[in-house]
C-alpha cells in the first residue's frame, strides 16, 4: 500500500512541477481570474439613478444652506463655544456700519476727494494740450503753404539768361 500512496504522491508532485514549469514558460494573464464586468441595462440604470439622487440632494442642500445658513451657523456656535467663529457677524462683511464711520472710511473719503482733484487737473491739462496741438497744426500748415508757394514760384520763373560769352585771352608765351 505504501507504493500506491507513495506513487500517487510522486505523480502529484511531478504534475505540480510540470505545472510550475509551464507557468514559468507561458505566463498566464493576470485578468483571467477577475470577473468580467457586465453592462446590463438594469445595472446602468441603477448607477444613473444613484447619481441623479446624489446630484439632486446636493442642489437641495445648497439651496437650504443659502436660505438658512446664518441661522444654522448661529445654532452651531451656541452649541459649542469652540465653534463660535461660525456665528454670523453683526454686519455683513461687505457693508460697513453706517452709524460709526471708521478711520479707514475717512481715509478712503480723503483719498477719493484727492483722486477727484487729480482727475480735474488732468482734464484741464488735456484741454490745454488740445489747444496747443491745434495751434501747432495751424502753424505747420501755414509754413507748408509758404514753402509750397516758394517752390512753385521758383519752378515757374523763367531760367536766367546766360551771360554773354567773353572772348578768351591768349595764353602768354614762354
Amino acid at each position: 500500500m505504501s507504493n500506491q500512496t507513495g506513487g500517487k504522491v510522486d505523480e502529484l508532485h511531478a504534475g505540480a512541477i510540470q505545472g510550475a514549469t509551464d507557468a514559468a514558460v507561458r505566463p498566464r494573464s493576470l485578468h483571467a481570474e477577475w470577473p468580467q464586468p457586465t453592462r446590463e441595462p438594469v445595472q446602468s440604470g441603477r448607477v444613473f439613478a444613484l447619481f441623479l439622487i446624489a446630484f439632486c440632494l446636493g442642489v437641495v442642500l445648497t439651496l437650504a444652506w443659502q436660505s438658512y445658513g446664518d441661522a444654522t451657523r448661529e445654532t452651531i456656535a451656541q452649541l459649542s463655544p469652540r465653534l463660535s467663529w461660525l456665528a454670523p457677524s453683526a454686519t455683513p462683511a461687505g457693508q460697513p456700519n453706517p452709524a460709526a464711520p471708521s478711520a479707514e472710511q475717512e481715509e478712503l473719503k480723503t483719498l477719493s476727494d484727492g483722486l477727484a482733484e487729480v482727475r480735474q487737473r488732468i482734464d484741464e491739462i488735456a484741454a490745454q494740450i488740445t489747444v496747443v496741438q491745434e495751434q501747432m497744426r495751424r502753424d505747420i500748415s501755414n509754413k507748408l503753404e509758404a514753402i509750397e508757394q516758394e517752390i512753385f514760384e521758383k519752378v515757374s520763373a523763367p531760367p536766367p539768361r546766360p551771360a554773354a560769352a567773353q572772348p578768351r585771352k591768349p595764353a602768354p608765351e614762354r
